[in-house]
């Protein structure tokens, strides 16, 4: 199991791009193979992110968990996406999914079909990034994506300059019908809010299932995580903060269905947060639930901040 990092603040204030350069910069130098930016309503946009954590780096990979795609034009984020690869001269990581209701509203647009749209969203992302990574020649012979679908209907050119193929193309995904649809579609799955039995009962048998079905190379299995990792002494008071700011999400339906599928009794519980003993006895604990790529964001509390959680989990791994 790969243990990868965020770099670009999740569970707290926005960071900036230089905040997001100095942290990419510190997660390559500790080791970590990954790092990670969110898309979130008070955050910097993920593409820019990526593309800043990447340029400030040499050879540590970056990804996105995850983008809207209700925000995007399927054509429109295969651009930036190949853009942003081309920019820091490796393969990128991207995460894309419907968000949730509440999220899309907020952006005065419906969300509707969501499985449906995330499938049809991939088939064309898939044959936007075969054709830009080969194109048939310049300016409008560049290449053309054809889609006759239920949701998205296009005949259009599209090139992308220096494209090369995608890192791989993850979707999150915490629904049976989305987790289906991402294994037959995508590289793989990036949960939100699984414990260790939802990793193992709920989200990597459906997808990796689909993905053998589709003839796929077995999927990506992986999860964001809020990580701390504090004295033994800040544990429960650790937990209880978390409790406090993340408990809304038990009353939202998607994410109710995958705590309740998993151990855990409460969400504090899914956190990984605890001394380095009990962050240790997690992550294995997860590799063998099936996990491929343990993503932690570092969670700051009372007793951990991103540098001390990122150095201590590193010397975990």
């Amino acid at each position: 199991m790969r243990v990868g990092i965020f770099v670009s603040e999740t569970w707290g204030p926005g960071s900036t791009i230089d905040e997001i350069r100095e942290r990419a910069v510190r997660a390559e130098a500790l080791g970590y193979p990954s790092a990670w930016v969110p898309y979130l309503p008070w955050a910097t946009d993920a593409l820019m992110a990526m593309q800043a954590a990447g340029t400030a780096t040499e050879r540590i990979e970056v990804g996105s968990a995850v983008i809207p795609t209700f925000f995007f034009h399927p054509l429109a984020m295969a651009r930036q996406a190949a853009t942003v690869q081309s920019a820091i001269g490796r393969p990128v990581h991207l995460g894309i999914g419907c968000s949730n209701p509440a999220i899309v509203a907020m952006h005065g647009l419906p969300f509707e079909r969501p499985a449906r749209h995330v499938q049809e969203y991939l088939e064309v992302l898939n044959q936007a990034f075969e054709v830009g990574a080969k194109p048939a020649g310049s300016r409008e012979q560049a290449g053309l994506v054809q889609h006759a679908g239920e949701i998205f209907e296009m005949g259009s050119i599209y090139g992308a300059p220096g494209a090369e193929p995608m890192g791989s193309v993850l979707v999150g995904a915490i629904g049976p019908r989305m987790l289906a649809v991402t294994g037959a579609f995508s590289d793989g799955v990036i949960g939100t809010w699984c414990d260790e039995g939802a990793i193992a009962r709920h989200v990597a048998p459906p997808v990796t299932a689909a993905a053998s079905e589709a003839g796929r190379p077995a999927p990506v299995i992986a999860s964001v995580i809020a990580t701390a990792i504090v004295p033994k002494s800040r544990v429960e008071a650790a937990r209880e903060a978390a409790q406090a700011e993340f408990g809304f999400y038990e009353q939202n339906m998607p994410y109710k269905r995958v705590i309740d599928s998993g151990d855990a009794a409460r969400i504090a519980d899914v956190a990984v947060i605890g001394d380095e003993e009990e962050v240790a006895r997690r992550l294995a604990a997860y590799r063998d639930a099936g996990l491929t790529d343990f993503l932690a964001a570092p969670y700051a509390v009372e007793g951990a901040t991103w540098e001390s959680t990122a150095e201590k989990l590193r010397d975990l791994v």
